[in-house]
C-alpha cells in the first residue's frame, strides 16, 4: 500500500513540474511584448528596454526558465504582479476561500443530488421517472455554465429581486453561483451512478439479496452502491476539478473576486508571474483531486491493495 502511495506522489510532482514548464514556454512564445502593453503606445524605445530589463525579459529563454522554476519550487515564490505590483502569492491567499467555497459547496450538491438521481433513474430503468430524470440531466449537461448563470440572474435578480446579481456582500451572494457551478456536475453524476447501478442491477448477489427477503432499500445501499463506486469516484473527482478549474466563468459573471476571475484579469493584461501561478494553483488542485480519488481507489477496491502486497512479498 505505501509503494502504491508513493507511486502515485511521484506522478503528482512530475504533472505538476510539466504544468510549469509548459505554461512558462507557452506565455513566452505567446506573441506580443508585456512590457509595451505594460506601458503603452505611447512610451518611448528607451522607457521599454528599461522595463524589459527591471521584468527580467531580456534573458535567454533557458535563463528564464531555469529561474522560474527555482523561485517556484525551490523559494516557492510566484514572483510580484506586473500589473499590480504585489506579491502574487498574497493575491491567491485572499481569493483562494472563495473561489474553495463555491467549488466544495457545488460539489456537495454534485453528490447528494446526483447520486440520488443517479440512483432513482437506476432504479426505475424504463419508466417515465427514469426517463423524465434523464432527460433533466441531458439539458443540464447541454447547457453552458455561463448561460445558466446568466438566466438565474435574470430571473432570481431582475425579475424576482430575491437574491444579489454580483460581489460577496452576504451569503446570498454565493446561492446563484454555487447552484450555477453544480448543475452540469449533477448531470453528470446522475448519469454516471445510473450506468454504474444499471450494470449491478441484475448481478448474481443481487438476485440473492432480493431472495433473502432484504428490502429493495437495503439492496440498493448495501450491495448495489458499493459495488458500483468505482466509476462514481473517477466521475466525482473529475467533476470537483471542473469545477474549480472552470471558476474563472462563473466568477466573471457574477463579479466574484476569486482565483478565476484573477486568472482572467491577469491574461487580459499579459501577468505573467500571475498567469503562471493561477494555472500552477490549478494543476496542483486537480493533481491533489485526482491523488485522494486513486487512494479511496485502494481502499475500496481490494484488488489494487491486494496487487501491492503481494507485490511487497
Amino acid at each position: 500500500m505505501r509503494k502504491y502511495i508513493i507511486n502515485r506522489l511521484l506522478w503528482m510532482i512530475v504533472i505538476v513540474i510539466a504544468t510549469a514548464f509548459l505554461i512558462f514556454s507557452i506565455l513566452y512564445f505567446t506573441p506580443g511584448d508585456p512590457a509595451r502593453y505594460l506601458l503603452g503606445t505611447t512610451a518611448s524605445e528607451a522607457d521599454i528596454a528599461a522595463k524589459h530589463e527591471q521584468m527580467g525579459l531580456n534573458d535567454p529563454y533557458l535563463v528564464q526558465l531555469g529561474r522560474y522554476m527555482y523561485d517556484t519550487f525551490i523559494r516557492f515564490d510566484f514572483g510580484t504582479s506586473w500589473v499590480f505590483e504585489v506579491p502574487v502569492y498574497s493575491e491567491l491567499a485572499s481569493r483562494l476561500p472563495r473561489t474553495l467555497i463555491i467549488g466544495l459547496f457545488a460539489m456537495v450538491l454534485n453528490v447528494i443530488v446526483g447520486l440520488s438521481l443517479g440512483i432513482f433513474a437506476g432504479t426505475h430503468s424504463g419508466k417515465w421517472q427514469d426517463s423524465l430524470t434523464m432527460a433533466i440531466a441531458m439539458v443540464f449537461v447541454s447547457c453552458p455554465d455561463f448561460w445558466v448563470a446568466l438566466m438565474m440572474i435574470l430571473l432570481f435578480t431582475a425579475r424576482l429581486g430575491w437574491l444579489p446579481a454580483y460581489g460577496i456582500d452576504s451569503w446570498k451572494c454565493y446561492i446563484m453561483p454555487i447552484i450555477a457551478s453544480s448543475l452540469g456536475g449533477v448531470a453528470n453524476n446522475a448519469r454516471q451512478t445510473r450506468s454504474s447501478i444499471l450494470e449491478v442491477f441484475r448481478a448474481d448477489y443481487i438476485t440473492t439479496a432480493r431472495a433473502k427477503g432484504q428490502v429493495e432499500k437495503k439492496v440498493v445501499l448495501h450491495h448495489m452502491l458499493p459495488n458500483a463506486l468505482m466509476p462514481i469516484i473517477t466521475s466525482l473527482g473529475t467533476g470537483l476539478s471542473r469545477i474549480v478549474a472552470g471558476s474563472a466563468v462563473i466568477e466573471a459573471v457574477f463579479s466574484i473576486p476569486g482565483v478565476g476571475q484573477y486568472m482572467l484579469t491577469s491574461v487580459n493584461y499579459r501577468d505573467y508571474p500571475a498567469v503562471r501561478a493561477c494555472v500552477l494553483f490549478f494543476a496542483v488542485f486537480a493533481a491533489i483531486v485526482m491523488l485522494l480519488v486513486d487512494l479511496v481507489y485502494a481502499f475500496v477496491d481490494p484488488r489494487i491493495k491486494a496487487k501491492y502486497d503481494s507485490g511487497r512479498k
